[in-house]
């Protein structure tokens, strides 16, 4: 008989938000992603001083939460359907960094990204995670939730698979493999997005995707370009009482 081998951290990765449900989340470690651009802009904007991200649902939710806390005390950026919301701060990274988010309470609204992140909150612990952290959000993970079982969820688009986000999530599959070592437990879909990553050079894999190139035709090169930019702020987002704040 072979010896049994126990493998005490579990890596999944889900390749759409609506794979999601609370009983499959529950006690378990989340990372959302959306690399095109929620979790991206979330995480740049927290790296460039915003206080939090509140992140919601859709725009009356946004707009509520600025009511709430005096009209205009917030700075309120989001879309729907890749279209900038009316009287909204455009929800691309770069853009929301230049209107200037120091000191500030970021409301942020999408189709997908804080969607996955509102799905995500049953479990033990969320984090937002992007290229841009991916590393120092990894080791933040191994130290802090030795054994438990991580759930990487990639956002994807409208109930679609998306190509960015599977890329990030091998990134991060890459990243947790190599500091798990036997102990990881790697899942089918976990292997297969490291592959993925592995075989992609950005940012070329992700400016010819579908959605890269959509950005890019509406100008947005800069910013797909942007998104790539693997390990550029040392930061961990962390969903709290629905806000993002950096807990490292």
């Amino acid at each position: 008989m072979l010896p049994k081998i126990e493998l005490n951290h579990k890596v999944h990765v889900l390749t759409r938000k609506e794979e999601l449900d609370s009983v499959r989340v529950a006690g378990k470690v989340v990372v959302v992603i959306d690399i095109l651009f929620a979790t991206t802009t979330m995480v740049a904007a927290l790296a460039h001083g915003a206080l939090e991200v509140i992140p919601v649902l859709d725009e009356s939710a946004a707009r509520a939460e600025d009511a709430r806390r005096g009209a205009g005390a917030c700075v309120l950026a989001g879309e729907l359907y890749a279209e900038t919301l009316p009287g909204f701060v455009h929800p691309a990274p770069l853009a929301l960094i230049e209107h200037g988010v120091k000191g500030r309470t970021v409301v942020y609204s999408t189709t997908n990204g804080t969607v996955a992140m509102a799905l995500a909150a049953p479990a033990r612990r969320v984090y937002c995670g992007a290229l841009l952290n991916a590393t120092h959000l990894v080791e933040h993970i191994a130290r802090e939730h030795a054994r438990e079982t991580v759930l990487l969820i990639c956002a994807g688009s409208g109930a679609n698979f998306n190509f960015e986000d599977f890329y990030g999530a091998g990134c991060f599959v890459e990243r947790l493999a190599e500091r798990l070592g036997p102990t990881g437990d790697l899942s089918d879909a976990a292997r297969a997005a490291r592959t993925v990553y592995r075989a992609s050079p950005v940012p070329q894999a992700l400016l010819e995707c579908r959605l890269g190139r959509m950005m890019s035709a509406r100008g947005l090169r800069h910013e797909v370009e942007f998104a790539c930019r693997t390990d550029a702020f040392p930061v961990v987002p962390a969903l709290e009482d629905g806000r993002l704040r950096l807990v490292a």
